[in-house]
């Protein structure tokens, strides 16, 4: 279905404009995954505790473009007000262990026994079903089980945990978006909804699926730190600077190469004559060491600009927020929060998004999106006296 937006605030902006989604709750994936369709459009109502009514998010950014109604789940009452605010949905986001929306009355079966063209996202680490379903987990503990993380290691050394961006958002919420507006395209063409089960486990698996694709040619060897795009090339790494900061090579194709080795003054050394002998690689690696120690990162970044060498400064957080690519291009933009926040991504022609709502005060809409869905006053009173809504 295509429902009104509920509130004169709701942006008519982007793609998925008229689309509206519930978000039961949750944190990383889920949030995440509600920003994205936000950002590009859809009204998102996230389903928060009412003991948190009044308190502003720890998630400014993840939370934006949202409503926020406070709901007590555990409450019948409380449930059944959330499963009609469903039934006024295109979609519904959760991020519950397996189970236990189905034990609130807010499962698939029964959402989509209402609603039939329904499309219901589910979010876990393991996924429904299998040996671990129940168990808990974070992040690093999907990417471990998937491959990625024992990938993500110098040659000989300890895997490196690449902060939560490869379960969590990657193949975690970013997945559940995509399968949700396929499933949502599906819904519009047969008026039938559907269940999407996201795990972070398959998410991080598929992330993984060039790799294994290299790994089945015998171009990649098993273990981390030695192959072309794991840090064991040379000239594809990062090398520490004479002020401690870094630079990152990317110089794989040869006219890459060769204009490295032109700025390095290198051309026609025979350490680097032999680009993709692996025979080479550590006399190479250790040469390259030494010459980007001997400058600042600025330095070198100045010197490699407009190259064509696949050189680029390593940029801390703060920094690439004010780079003058990404300022051009309006990567980040300030939030309303007062720090720097990735604008909506990707660019559309035809459909530009807008600009997203600042992330709400818990349970600021309560009242708003209950009236806006039907319920009349004296019920929502009711439900604010007995303390299942904030």
């Amino acid at each position: 279905m295509s429902a009104e937006p509920i509130g004169a605030a709701a942006r008519p902006a982007g793609p998925l404009a008229g689309i509206r989604v519930v978000e039961l709750g949750g944190l990383g994936p889920g949030p995440f995954c509600g920003m994205l369709l936000g950002d590009l459009g859809a009204e998102v109502i996230r389903v928060d505790r009412p003991a948190q009514n009044g308190q502003r998010t720890r998630h400014p950014v993840l939370h934006r473009g949202r409503k926020s109604v406070a709901v007590d789940l555990k409450h019948p009452d409380g449930a059944a007000t959330v499963r009609a605010l469903i039934g006024t949905a295109d979609a519904v986001i959760e991020g519950f262990r397996p189970g236990a929306v189905e034990r609130l009355g807010l499962g698939p079966e029964e959402c989509l026994a209402a609603s039939p063209s329904l499309v219901y996202g589910r979010m876990t680490g393991w996924g429904q079903d299998g040996p671990l379903a129940l168990e808990p987990g974070h992040d690093i503990n999907y990417i471990a089980l998937s491959g990625a993380l024992h990938a993500i290691a110098p040659a000989g050394g300890d895997p490196v945990p690449p902060i939560n961006l490869v379960g969590d958002f990657g193949g975690g919420g970013m997945l559940l978006a995509l399968g949700l507006v396929s499933a949502l395209l599906h819904a519009r063409a047969t008026g039938r909804g559907q269940v999407v089960d996201a795990a972070m486990t398959d998410g991080t698996a598929l992330l993984l699926a060039m790799t294994y694709g290299f790994l089945s040619q015998g171009v990649w060897e098993d273990r981390p730190g030695v192959n072309l795009l794991d840090g064991g090339a040379p000239f594809y790494g990062v090398y520490r600077c004479s002020d401690g900061r870094h630079v990152a090579l990317g110089a794989i194709e040869p006219q890459f190469y060769a204009q490295l080795l032109r700025v390095l003054g290198l051309t026609g050394d025979p350490d680097f004559a032999r680009q993709q002998d692996r025979g080479a690689w550590p006399v190479m690696r250790t040469r390259f060491a030494e010459i980007f120690a001997g400058r600042t990162r600025d330095a070198w970044a100045a010197s490699f600009e407009g190259q064509g060498a696949c050189v680029t400064p390593v940029l801390s957080l703060g920094e690439a927020a004010e780079h003058p690519h990404n300022t051009a291009r309006g990567t980040y933009r300030r939030g309303p929060h007062g720090g720097h926040e990735p604008a909506p991504a990707p660019r559309f022609g035809a459909t530009p998004t807008g600009t997203p709502d600042a992330a709400p005060v818990i349970g600021a809409d309560t009242a708003e999106v209950l009236s806006g869905a039907g319920f009349d006053d004296r019920f929502i009173e009711a439900l604010r006296e007995k303390g299942i809504i904030g």
